[in-house]
């Protein structure tokens, strides 16, 4: 993990991503929440790709059966986060 920061609840949740990026190169995989053209174009500054599933609005692009599966297999990670955020 590169790292954490917290966030007010009422943020946007794609603000802290590029500090957040800067250590990693790749491929970084996020909800349709991370979309964002903006976004997009500064991580790829930094060599880092963002792998997202398209909005219902969007037009769908392919992308490679790797991703795909990676992206199926995000919720793993997200039930790691889950379970982190409860630990008291």
């Amino acid at each position: 993990m590169p790292g954490v920061k917290i966030t007010a609840g009422n943020g946007d949740d794609r603000d802290p991503v590029p500090e957040l990026a800067r250590s990693l190169s790749g491929k970084l995989f996020g909800d349709r929440g991370y979309i964002s053209q903006t976004l997009f174009e500064q991580l790829w500054e930094q060599g880092v790709q963002l792998v997202t599933r398209v909005r219902k609005n969007m037009k769908n692009k392919l992308l490679p059966l790797f991703d795909k599966i990676l992206l199926r297999k995000r919720s793993i990670i997200e039930g790691v986060n889950d379970q982190l955020k409860n630990i008291s």
